[in-house]
């Protein structure tokens, strides 16, 4: 870690022990802090902004001197923590102070070099505004890390842009409006447009709900199952009696059309090709599947 990383980490870490403080008890150091201290910080921390930290972390990070910088999605989680937007607005506002000698002649020089700079930063910086959003199961209350989204960010006369989660389930995004849409996608997660103004106190929380049909049908035609019986009374009620099931073929030679007792039948016979099934696209109708396209690769 070079000076300039240190200087700006240990900031970080002031920052975080007086967050902390303001509702916990603790030594105002955080390198001396443990066990229950530890403990309360984990807790204060998801209760914030929902993400954890292990002690082992902990000590790598807050109690040794570590040779490099936590990852950039932990430091723009714990900046958040502290009330800031991410990482890079933390740094903006404790950004080093240039050092000037006291000669009258180079303090007027600099400050003719300097000024311009500042200005120009000062402009650019109050012309974006950040945006920063996290990604809740709405049922677990957890932040969704086991997939990635992904990000269609629209745009008025514009062509829309695209992202993807990070490993905390976050994305952030610098713009100079003051409101962002999007549409945020997931094989098992309900599609949902997001509209949202920016907010400069703290980061956006989107709670989204599950698609539970496609994670239950996700979970039979993948053999997570062994209960064959079971497997096809459950199937029977996710399926509706009219339900249209077409299977896809590559490279367009055709189209193979099933029954709900027929797809249901090949679901049911554990073969090899039943783990490569692939859900294209699907239907719904008072609660259950009436259209499903699907492929096996």
């Amino acid at each position: 870690m070079n000076t300039e990383e240190s200087y700006y980490f240990n900031h970080l870490k002031k920052a975080i022990t007086h967050t902390f403080l303001k509702n916990n008890s603790a030594s105002s150091l955080i390198e001396t802090w443990k066990g229950e201290e530890i403990t309360a910080f984990q807790e204060d921390l998801f209760n914030r902004v929902k993400a954890k930290v292990s002690e082992k972390w902990f000590y790598t990070y807050f109690k040794n001197n570590p040779s490099k910088l936590p990852r950039i999605d932990m430091l723009n989680l714990l900046s958040n923590y502290v009330g800031e937007q991410n990482w890079n607005s933390f740094k903006l506002r404790h950004k080093r102070k240039p050092l000037i000698k006291s000669r009258k002649k180079l303090l007027k020089f600099s400050l003719i070099l300097i000024l311009p700079l500042l200005i120009i930063i000062g402009f650019n910086f109050t012309s974006y505004n950040q945006f920063y959003f996290c990604f809740i199961d709405e049922d677990t209350g957890n932040n969704i890390t086991n997939i990635s989204f992904d990000i269609k960010i629209l745009k008025s006369n514009e062509s829309p842009l695209f992202f993807k989660t990070d490993s905390l389930g976050c994305f952030n995004y610098d713009a100079k409006d003051d409101k962002i849409k999007f549409v945020v996608t997931s094989p098992y997660y309900k599609t949902d447009t997001i509209i949202r103004h920016i907010n400069s106190s703290k980061a956006h929380i989107i709670n989204l709900a599950t698609d539970d049909y496609a994670l239950m049908l996700d979970y039979y035609t993948n053999g997570k199952v062994k209960d064959w019986g079971k497997r096809k009374l459950e199937l029977e009620k996710l399926f509706s009696d009219d339900a249209k099931i077409y299977q896809l073929f590559s490279d367009n030679i055709g189209v193979e059309i099933y029954s709900k007792e027929e797809f249901i039948r090949k679901l049911t016979i554990p073969t090899t090709s039943l783990k490569q099934i692939i859900i294209l696209d699907k239907d719904y109708k008072d609660g259950q599947i009436i259209n499903l396209k699907f492929k096996i690769e």
